[in-house]
């Protein structure tokens, strides 16, 4: 029996990297005033936004603007990035601002909620293209923007600094760890019957060679006695050794565009991570769209029969790699468990986890939750099995597999 550790953007802040949508944004905003403090033009523009020198103001550029023309008390001291681009934004008498219905959105969710879903704001525009004749914005304006926003995003989380020291040992026991007997559904629970016995009848070597990948802390002659004194049959009870509950394999599926996940791949056959969406170092690898075909609304996006319409459809970008195709093996060879780390489980990536959620092989989904006070009811468990639940079309197989709170713990 194997295991997928799905990650998710919940597992970066929980090693302190500003990787929300929200630190982006910021970022973005801030980049906009290094651009302003250089602009060599009276318009500037990106696509999503654009800043437009006044006709009544007599400078040729950004940078005459900021360097000469806008006075402060002190004009030696260098400008604070985030200043100009508030100056640009605000001050109607020096430029004209206009923003993309995209842009738009975004930063009205941030300045509404406090965060935002890129990736849910470009579907709900590419909707618009689908139902209405008044578009907010042509479908090819709205597929550029994303591509463009894309690029700036990779262009920001490669200036994250992740390295070692970032390495949490509270989260590494929780991906290596054994098989609790609770968290197998009850229609899988014949599989980890077969998962024991199988280790039960593996050769000495080669249980010996996959407890070493493990590390040092299990050891073949539990088991070995353990066989012995019940004659290589199974009991369930607190002599059961936790060396015939471990994974065979732990493939961690990384729905990051960073290497995090990195941080916690043993060396190993037996290990592996999956960069689903694309990584950092092959820009042109990265996946950023939208998936949810179970959504009513796909099915219209495909009856408009042009392409255009399903340029960032994550189901379909999958197939410009191997990586869908290995997950679908993984799934394949053999029952599995799925635990949560840092994913939403939210409807952008809803075709994907509906694949592994309710694939035969599928025994255990055990979700890490976040939890921010001492009470009961302080902690995301309830938000996130919604969401999991959403991915689901068999409830019943819902209610079997999602593993009850009293068996679950926060991430960290």
């Amino acid at each position: 029996m194997n295991r997928i550790v799905i990650i998710g953007n919940g597992f970066d802040l929980a090693h302190n990297l500003p990787t929300k949508y929200e630190h982006f944004i910021k970022w973005y905003w801030k980049d906009w005033g290094v651009k302003l403090l250089h602009g060599m033009n009276r318009t500037e523009s990106d696509g999503l936004c654009t800043f437009e020198i006044n006709s009544g103001i007599d400078v040729s550029n950004w940078a005459y603007v900021f360097g000469w023309y806008y006075q402060r008390n002190n004009p030696f001291k260098p400008w604070d990035p985030n200043d100009v681009v508030n100056i640009a934004k605000n001050d109607r008498k020096l430029c004209k601002y206009t923003t993309s219905p995209f842009l738009e959105r975004i930063s009205y969710s941030i300045e509404t909620k406090g965060w935002v879903d890129i990736e849910n704001e470009y579907y709900e525009l590419l909707k618009n293209c689908v139902h209405t004749n008044t578009q907010l914005v042509p479908v090819e304006t709205l597929n550029e923007q994303l591509c463009y926003l894309k690029d700036k995003l990779v262009e920001y989380l490669n200036s994250l600094d992740i390295t070692d020291k970032l390495l949490r040992t509270d989260i590494r026991p929780k991906i290596y760890a054994p098989f609790e007997i609770p968290d197998i559904s009850i229609e899988g629970r014949q599989a980890l019957v077969n998962h024991i016995q199988s280790g039960m009848a593996s050769a000495p070597g080669s249980l010996e060679a996959i407890l070493s990948l493990y590390g040092n802390m299990y050891s073949y002659g539990r088991v070995k006695s353990y066989k012995e004194k019940y004659f290589g049959n199974i009991a369930f009870n607190d002599e059961l050794p936790i060396e015939l509950l471990l994974p065979n394999s732990i493939m961690l599926l990384n729905f990051n565009y960073t290497h995090t996940a990195d941080l916690y791949c043993k060396k190993g056959w037996i290990f592996s991570v999956n960069q689903i969406h694309g990584d950092l170092n092959n820009p042109k690898s990265v996946i950023f769209g939208y998936g949810d075909e179970l959504d009513d609304d796909y099915k219209a996006i495909v009856n408009k029969n042009e392409n255009k319409f399903l340029g960032n459809i994550k189901s379909i970008k999958y197939l410009e790699s191997d990586k869908y195709r290995k997950l679908l093996s993984f799934i394949e060879s053999e029952p599995y468990q799925v635990i949560i780390m840092g994913h939403s489980c939210g409807n952008s990536d809803r075709t994907l986890l509906n694949t592994l959620f309710e694939h035969k092989n599928c025994v255990s989904i055990k979700p890490y939750f976040y939890k921010w006070g001492e009470g009961d009811q302080d902690d995301n468990y309830i938000e996130l099995v919604q969401n999991i639940s959403r991915n689901f079309t068999d409830m019943k197989l819902m209610r079997d597999r999602v593993v009850n709170k009293t068996y679950c713990k926060p991430l960290t």
